[in-house]
């Protein structure tokens, strides 16, 4: 009874907000970065956060495969299948990657780095007090806090985040900060709030594109339990001794196959796999195999997600891999 309630009640919620924007394929993009609502998962109205030339929003469905693509596809898992890491809830906790939107006007607050406090952006970060953290405040993941600066369009983003003093200051193991307006890469060898030394939040898929929007425009976020001593641009950063070339770097990307059958796939696991074949996904993270990373919002159903499981990794292939850094 319980599950049927809260299908009934992300129903709900997901005809009302459509019905407000006119529903899918008229959904109201914002102009005016002001007119981004406030809060915790607030809805971003479709917006592309990266410049249309960015390296996450380029169409790879026509560039080559790598030639150590079987390979690297083998080590990951071909028989494994892809599983959204997002939703509405798992267990009554938030399901996904949690952000809260602030504006330019937010007061900062200091942060202390321990892990990669060298490679870390310093403060202050326009954290508010009732912040979201990913897994929740008891959450003993990657507890991210990512918070997103509508006036200016930037995103500050921190890794194993903890408030002190009644959140007027706070402790996390790296973080970074990134102009979404005019990004640039980190530092050679730094890394961010991910392992990748990428920004999260434009990787992760949203219910307001997916849904929404109906169209999903740039890649996505990935990890994998096993990577190599190397990264590859738009990543900075490897988190691993591994040098086997089998193994993938920092940074890779998968597409699916042009082949691959969507005839079988509908509503967001269909925008999903359309936009898999044309933007693919990029390694971000080591975690789980062929997991994808998506933000939280409890207006998503998950029984429209679960069809990605239905892919499998060899349903992929790497994307032709230049200039690899190893040292």
């Amino acid at each position: 009874m319980l599950a049927d309630r809260r299908h009934f009640l992300q129903q709900l919620s997901a005809l009302i907000a459509l019905g407000a924007c006119g529903g899918p394929g008229s959904f109201k993009v914002y102009g005016a970065e002001s007119e981004i609502p406030l809060g915790p998962n607030a809805d971003l109205g479709g917006r592309l956060l990266m410049p249309a030339g960015d390296a996450w929003n380029r169409d790879v469905s026509g560039e080559e495969v790598d030639p150590n693509s079987d390979a690297l596809i083998e080590s990951i898992g071909a028989d494994k299948p892809l599983h959204e890491d997002f939703g509405a809830f798992w267990e009554d906790a938030p399901l996904g990657i949690q952000y809260h939107v602030v504006s330019g006007d937010q007061p900062r607050v200091p942060v202390t780095f321990d892990e990669a406090a060298e490679e870390s952006d310093p403060g202050p970060y326009p954290i508010p007090p009732d912040v979201v953290i990913e897994g929740g405040p008891n959450g003993d993941g990657d507890r991210h806090v990512i918070v997103l600066d509508r006036d200016n369009m930037k995103v500050y983003e921190l890794f194993n985040a903890s408030t002190e003093d009644g959140g007027k200051s706070w402790r996390a193991g790296s973080g970074a900060i990134f102009d979404l307006k005019k990004p640039k890469p980190r530092p050679a060898g730094w890394t961010s709030a991910d392992a990748a030394g990428l920004p999260i939040l434009p990787g992760l898929a949203r219910y307001d594109e997916i849904v929404g929007a109906g169209e999903l425009r740039h890649a996505l976020r990935f990890t994998v339990s096993k990577t190599r001593h190397a990264y590859i641009p738009p990543a900075r950063h490897y988190a691993s001794d591994e040098t086997d070339p089998s193994l993938p770097p920092m940074g890779m990307r998968v597409r699916l196959k042009a082949d691959f059958d969507v005839s079988g796939f509908e509503g967001p696991a269909r925008v999903i796999v359309d936009g898999l074949k044309k933007y693919g996904m990029i390694l971000a993270d080591n975690g789980s195999d062929w997991f994808v990373s998506g933000a939280h919002d409890p207006r998503w159903v998950q029984d429209e997600l679960v069809p990605l499981r239905q892919i499998k990794g060899s349903d992929f292939e790497v994307v032709k891999m230049k200039g690899l850094v190893t040292r």
